[in-house]
């Protein structure tokens, strides 16, 4: 391209100086043919330059194809990388989360013998007593909750939350690893609490002796069933839970293995103690409707091992007692959600349960509106047979009842929630109290002394 133009320039200059040289002097020539020189070089370094932006422009387009490929390789590359590789967020709500939950009560009880099977302590250790007792206790919980996400609905999971009492104490609340999809089916296992199929609503003083699926039963007090015996977190055994979403119902089957005589405190029933042959294996299906405000479920628990335990008779022959079998059902009204100042949150429950040599039955109802809940829980339960020779055995004398027979039991429970403490969110006090009263029917001496009460100022605070 370059020698084309020179050329052109030269045989337009000869042209044009021929034409020239005949009408002008030679001083005049020799003046245009410099002048044209002149504008041959000027002529030749505008080529160069475009020559130059030539190259230069093929160079970039290069540089940026290449760029281009490079993007699209490391995308490629990045794509095809195992899940695990993706880092983790502290801060974001789906990877990991650290929190916590500060607890300690201020309680006064007039004894802290069980007639309802109402733990008074946070105490891992808490025995009963026939003392007045005026304690402080609670808890410091740490939590740490894992959860990954795929972009179908994927997940899976963990949680962990260690826990110290103030006694002194080191135990775990929950412990649980998990998996499904979102919005559809979840499986879980590890130590953790099923779905609760007697709530207390806004309760701080009534609770169980021990965690929920241990030290349920003492023998010779009043027991409330619950439907809390198959419901998970033992300090023996482990759970696994499968769980399944269709529109407004809710499918639950959850299995607790366990060595069933933790259920009794002492390893203690109807005055015989209690020897472990074989874990338990309870079965714990649940079918409940949830709507925007109201929601229902029925659910039973059963232990399907025969044999796991017993006691040993007067003839050298094990007794089976481990068969228990379980019904319940509840209802909820949450009026909270639509108004969350005005609004009522109300439960409905009741339970029975047919085991070996006793028939318990028990009903609830509780409410709450404006920080205020007020509940009352009726238990009627039958037993066929008792030994009272080593019930004197084991126990100091303070019981609620040493013999075969019907008994009820009757108890009402408030509690007031005063939020934001000096103005801290999460910051709240609860101020709690119950009383309880055992009614005995035919076949039952009792002690005279067969009334509980208490009350409760909690601190709670969630970080």
């Amino acid at each position: 391209m370059k020698k084309l133009t020179v050329i052109a320039l030269m045989v337009g200059a000869v042209v044009s100086g021929n034409g020239y040289a005949s009408t002008s002097s030679p001083s005049s020539l020799e003046a245009r043919l410099a002048q044209l020189e002149q504008r041959l070089q000027q002529a030749e370094a505008r080529a160069d330059n475009a020559e130059k932006q030539i190259q230069q422009l093929k160079h970039e387009d290069q540089t940026l194809k290449q760029t281009q490929e490079s993007q699209l390789a490391a995308a490629d590359i990045k794509q095809k990388e195992p899940a695990n590789k993706k880092t983790l967020n502290l801060n974001g709500f789906d990877n990991l989360k650290l929190y916590g939950d500060v607890e300690f009560n201020m309680d006064g009880a007039s004894r802290s013998g069980q007639l309802t099977s109402a733990r008074t302590s946070d105490n891992k250790n808490w025995k009963p007593g026939n003392k007045e007792r005026w304690d402080i206790n609670g808890r410091l919980l740490i939590g740490l909750d894992g959860y990954r996400r795929n972009d179908n609905g994927q997940f899976s999971g963990f949680t962990v939350q260690p826990l110290a009492d103030l006694h002194g104490s080191m135990n775990v609340d929950d412990a649980a690893f998990f998996f499904g999809e979102e919005n559809n089916w979840q499986a879980k296992v590890g130590r953790f609490e099923a779905y609760d199929m007697f709530p207390l609503n806004q309760d701080t003083f009534v609770e169980y002796s021990g965690n929920t699926a241990n030290d349920l039963y003492s023998d010779g007090y009043g027991y409330i069933y619950m439907m809390k015996e198959g419901r998970g977190r033992s300090n023996s055994g482990g759970n696994f839970n499968l769980s399944k979403n269709i529109d407004n119902w809710y499918f639950e089957l959850n299995t607790l293995v366990e060595d069933g005589t933790t259920l009794f405190a002492d390893k203690d029933y109807h005055g015989n103690h209690l020897t472990n042959d074989k874990n338990v294996v309870y079965l714990r299906p649940i079918v409940a409707w949830k709507g925007d405000v109201f929601s229902a479920a029925v659910a039973m628990e059963s232990n399907v091992v025969n044999n796991a335990y017993g006691y040993e008779n007067a003839q050298g022959v094990t007794v089976d007692q481990s068969k228990r079998n379980g019904y319940g059902m509840t209802m909820t009204w949450n009026g909270q959600k639509a108004d969350p100042e005005n609004g009522v949150v109300a439960n409905f429950s009741t339970a029975y349960l047919d085991a070996q040599d006793e028939k318990d039955f028990s009903i609830g109802a509780n409410a709450l509106w404006h920080r205020l809940e007020l509940g009352y829980i009726y238990a009627h339960n039958k037993i066929d047979q008792f030994n009272n020779s080593h019930f004197m055995r084991n126990d100091n004398g303070d019981y609620a009842f040493d013999g075969a027979g019907k008994y009820s039991v009757h108890t009402i429970h408030t509690s007031y929630l005063i939020p934001d403490i000096m103005n801290m969110p999460n910051f709240n006090l609860y101020l709690g109290a119950y009383a309880s009263m055992l009614d005995t029917a035919e076949g039952i001496s009792q002690n005279n002394d067969d009334t509980r009460y208490g009350v409760r100022a909690r601190f709670k605070y969630f970080f």
